[in-house]
């Protein structure tokens, strides 16, 4: 079934953080079948061409599987063998003939409050305080959403991030920002008017980045004078299937689902077949003001979601056996719709 002399081809997009979560993926693979040839073959979607669009609005210009959708072509075309995803970037109704095939064994799924430092401000030499950068504010190490002070300014194009900050805290000032990590963290270092963003763990751990005990965010490309504090999932829902990779395959490709088998975390599996069933009976994707997060425990599944499409937000718990994790899904959508 697995012929040595046919390589293997595994896309994905271009930017760090899906190239470090591919490689990771091959090597999973080259461990699993040695004597088979993976390569990778890297794509770049609608999403990574119109960095500058909004994410937090809906209309003709972002359409939907922004991160996917070239992926899935080179699929359904045979020019690829298997995609890589960030789970969360994955819509829930694929494309017909293409199936989730596998997913990876989760990464954490907190979101990371990335704030600059005042000490390392105070120490900054007198020629980097330009015009544009004297506005510049810091803040102590381990601060909590509740310490910021009124009206600072968070960044984020998520609108899940957005509704759940401005929940906690109406006084904050919420604008957009897009770029990849690295980018969005150099934009936070120098420019005055932001005061914070927020980014998901898995992924800048998946790119070496690490939080200090001192709480200093360390790591290649990562600006001088940064500090971060994880949020727990009581303060910050994460989004469906945050922290999760998703492997891609056609459908009816027996070859590549003897791979999966042995990609795929079967924990995992079950967790984000929850949460993927309930985003996908509340009709929305990625960018819709949902989060819901599930956790195996013992025999059962456990969720809890939360919707903000309504003038309140609404929360929803539940469990049931592992079996039954889209049931588990669709039951608490329906509580919140």
């Amino acid at each position: 079934m697995l012929d040595p002399t046919r390589p293997i081809l595994i896309a994905t997009r271009g930017s760090a953080l899906a190239l470090a979560q591919a490689n990771a993926v091959i090597a999973q693979c080259r461990g699993a079948f040695p004597k088979l040839h993976f390569e990778l073959k890297i794509i770049k979607t609608t999403g990574d061409k119109r960095q500058t669009a909004s994410l937090a609005q809906t209309n003709a210009a972002l359409p939907k599987g922004l991160f996917t959708k070239e992926l899935e072509l080179a699929l359904l075309k045979h020019r690829a063998d298997l995609a890589v995803h960030s789970l969360k970037d994955l819509p829930t109704d694929l494309p017909t003939g293409l199936k989730l095939g596998a997913v990876g064994q989760r990464a954490d799924v907190r979101d990371v409050l990335i704030y600059r430092d005042a000490e390392f401000l105070k120490q900054a030499p007198s020629a980097d305080w330009t015009a544009d950068r004297a506005g510049r504010r810091g803040f102590e190490p381990h601060l909590m959403l509740a310490d910021l002070p009124a009206g600072a300014t968070i960044a984020t194009s998520s609108t899940r991030r957005k509704a759940q900050l401005l929940d906690q805290r109406p006084d904050l000032k919420v604008v957009e920002i897009r770029g990849n990590v690295a980018t969005r963290l150099q934009k936070l270092a120098e420019r005055a008017e932001l005061d914070a963003t927020v980014l998901a763990l898995a992924g800048i751990s998946r790119l070496n980045f690490r939080i200090t005990p001192a709480g200093r965010l360390e790591g290649n490309a990562v600006p001088d004078g940064l500090l971060a504090v994880v949020l727990p999932p009581e303060i910050m829902l994460p989004c469906v299937g945050q922290g999760a990779v998703g492997i891609e395959i056609r459908a009816q490709d027996e070859r590549m689902e003897a791979v999966c088998v042995e990609l795929n975390h079967f924990p995992t599996h079950q967790c984000v077949l929850a949460e993927r069933a309930f985003l996908h009976e509340m009709g929305g994707g990625c960018q819709s003001p949902v989060a819901a997060l599930a956790e195996i425990v013992g025999d059962q599944l456990r969720m809890r979601a939360v919707s903000y499409r309504g003038a309140e937000p609404r929360r929803a718990e539940g469990k049931r056996p592992v079996p039954e994790a889209i049931d588990l899904g669709r039951q608490l959508a329906a509580e919140l719709k």
